[in-house]
């Protein structure tokens, strides 16, 4: 059962370990990130990890993970992690990340209300443990709900 939930996590918040449109390389760093409606999870899932689900509530995961020698899987790090959010109406949309640890994964997990149609630009920082300086990147999503 652990090892199902495991996988089923690794489905829905991990992109692939490819470098996909869902990532950014920043060099010794890589970025994992997927924004998607809370509806989309697995009802066990969500009661797991405590998120409500709904097609109102938006959904926001970040992985970063150190590069390794060649041959070596990247390394999940912890970091602080700061979000804005922001609509095409301006309206500043509150994220506070939580931090989740499944064996040796590290995600960050962001929940926040979207309406049909919305359009979300998400503006993050982020800066690994015992660095000085932080990663930034931006992306937009578009959340259907009808």
């Amino acid at each position: 059962m652990q090892l199902k939930k495991y996988c089923l996590l690794f489905f829905f918040l991990i992109p692939t370990l490819s470098l996909a449109d869902n990532a950014y390389d920043f060099g010794e760093y890589i970025v994992y990130y997927n924004a998607f409606t809370a509806d989309t999870l697995p009802p066990e899932m969500a009661t797991s990890y405590g998120i409500l689900r709904s097609k109102y509530k938006g959904v926001l995961n970040l992985s970063i993970q150190k590069k390794q020698n060649p041959g070596q899987l990247p390394e999940a790090v912890n970091a602080e992690v700061k979000i804005e959010a922001v609509n095409l109406a301006g309206q500043l949309k509150e994220l506070t990340s939580r931090r989740v640890a499944e064996g040796e994964a590290i995600y960050y997990i962001s929940e926040f209300r979207v309406s049909n149609k919305e359009r979300v630009t998400f503006n993050i920082t982020l800066k690994p443990e015992a660095e000085t300086r932080p990663l930034t990147f931006s992306f937009k999503r578009q959340f259907y709900i009808d």
